[in-house]
């Protein structure tokens, strides 16, 4: 059944940065395929914002190429992209100066009542400015909303900061603090999964669940990113923010209802649930390694050191760490996370690992009894997928074999998977909240890293180096396997 189409009201979005990468990439696209599909309609206008000197021809040459290049052939047609780009303007504006703000209140002010989204596609050091900004040419309106890129702040007390700035031009309420992962398709599945099938949430917890596992796993290095990336690292960079909002949703409380502030009151209880590393357990509970030379499938790679050229980077690529929830659903039930660059495969899922039975009626002759496990599969090939122990087919006796039923969106529905930046732009332009982060998950999720951070900062260790193409330093493995048990096949 084809999924029913729902325009929004018409607005305006405004892209500080709007020359930069994650505009070229991701929000050009997303704009234009909500646009394909009769999502945007009216007058909306998408205006770039940026400190480069162009004129509005210039931009809209800017966007055309950014969409042939970023959007699928069979994607686009000609009629649509000519809409498209009709609705694109530039303003010349220096977000830290005077320069160009005249001009852009010129070019909102007409259309006072119609919302706007003020996209801040720029460093976090520019939040605060812009928003005060925003606030003193008198362009923050009823309608007005803003979205905040990760990483909010790079421990507890910078966050603060930047929330601290933007909520003082900002209520709560317009602030949109955007984390792409959870506009993924299978990350809402979770939700469904778990909380529209009796099957599974009656099961969902320490008694029936071995341990949970996420690998956030990338085969790219810091690819001209390296001066943002030898300041924050894997931990700041992937699980402040999308390896834990991944472990709120597999581990929270069914909310009360599916509002934004009942779904973001349960996860903010398993951030505060999470037990801190601290002191003893950062030696024993996470491992830091950083990618040395090796080979990629497009041939040799450097070493990230003399990729940022920068020999004494203490910075990690790599991370794996043991989560444990302390409370009744999870007690005993540890989460195991790693991410990292230069990894053998390009990989995100979720891996449910369910108990073994207690007691086998097979025998020996039958084979061996493995766990059932639920895969959930962000990329690449979204999807589900649950093993279970089912007879081999045929005569001759018994014989058990691990067996996969397996979901893959893009062949279950026969349809293009929306990207995730086309579900939350236009989250945003409906004001629904459900996908995005609230102020205090941020700083409970900087609260639980913080002490990590400062573990590594006094143990002066470096961090260990893997090989590029591997699946990181071999104290990750040893990290899980000491418990018994071992990172899921399948990502490798």
């Amino acid at each position: 059944m084809a999924s029913r189409i729902i325009s929004v009201d018409v607005f305006d979005f405004v892209a500080f940065g709007g020359t930069g990468d994650l505009v070229r990439r991701k929000l050009l696209p997303a704009l234009f395929q909500r646009d394909r599909d009769h999502q945007i309609e009216g007058p909306t206008r998408i205006i770039g914002v940026a400190r480069a000197d162009m004129t509005r021809n210039d931009y809209r040459n800017f966007a055309r190429d950014a969409i042939i290049d970023h959007v699928d052939a069979e994607d686009r047609d000609q009629a649509t992209l000519d809409r498209f780009i009709d609705r694109l303007d530039y303003v010349r504006v220096d977000a830290v100066g005077e320069e160009g703000w005249g001009r852009l209140k010129a070019l909102l002010e007409p259309e006072p009542d119609r919302i706007r989204v003020y996209y801040l596609a720029t460093g976090p050091d520019l939040f605060g400015g812009i928003c005060r900004r925003l606030g003193e040419a008198g362009l923050v309106s009823p309608q007005s909303r803003v979205v905040v890129e990760k990483p909010v702040g790079k421990d507890l007390k910078s966050a603060q900061r930047v929330n601290d700035a933007v909520g003082a031009v900002f209520d709560e309420k317009r602030i949109f603090r955007i984390d792409h992962y959870l506009g993924k398709e299978t990350v809402q599945n979770l939700m469904a999964l778990r909380f529209a099938n009796a099957l599974f949430e009656p099961i969902w917890n320490s008694a029936h669940i071995d341990h949970v596992q996420i690998t956030v796993a990338e085969t790219l290095g810091v690819e001209g990113r390296g001066g943002y990336y030898d300041t924050a690292g894997a931990l700041r960079d992937m699980v402040q923010n999308h390896i834990l909002q991944l472990l709120c949703l597999v581990a929270m409380e069914p909310p009360a209802a599916l509002d934004a502030d009942s779904v973001r009151d349960e996860k903010l209880k398993v951030l505060k649930a999470l037990r801190p590393i601290v002191d003893g357990a950062v030696a024993t509970h996470t491992v830091r390694g950083q990618y040395d030379a090796g080979a990629s499938a497009l041939g040799p790679v450097a070493a990230y050191a003399d990729e940022i050229q920068n020999a004494a980077s203490q910075t990690e690529t790599f991370v794996a760490l043991k989560a444990e929830v302390n409370n009744w659903r999870w007690s005993g039930t540890p989460f195991y996370l790693r991410t990292g660059k230069r990894l053998a495969a390009r990989c995100s899922e979720i891996l449910v690992s369910f108990k073994a039975i207690p007691h086998s009626i097979f025998d020996a002759g039958a084979g061996t009894i493995a766990r059932n496990e639920l895969v959930i599969r962000l990329q690449p090939q979204e999807g589900i997928r649950l093993h279970l122990m089912i007879k081999d087919p045929g005569p001759g006796g018994m014989r058990l074999r691990r067996v996969p039923l397996d979901m893959t969106f893009a062949e279950a529905f026969g349809a293009r998977n929306p990207d995730a930046y086309e579900r939350l732009v236009l989250d945003v332009v409906r004001g629904n909240q459900t996908l995005f982060m609230r102020r205090d998950e941020v700083e409970a999720a900087w609260s639980w890293i913080d002490p990590i951070l400062d573990g590594w900062r006094h143990a002066q260790d470096r961090p260990k180096l893997y090989r590029s193409g591997t699946w990181g330093p071999s104290a990750s493995i040893a990290l899980i396997e000491r418990d018994g048990r071992t990172w899921h096949e399948d990502a490798a």
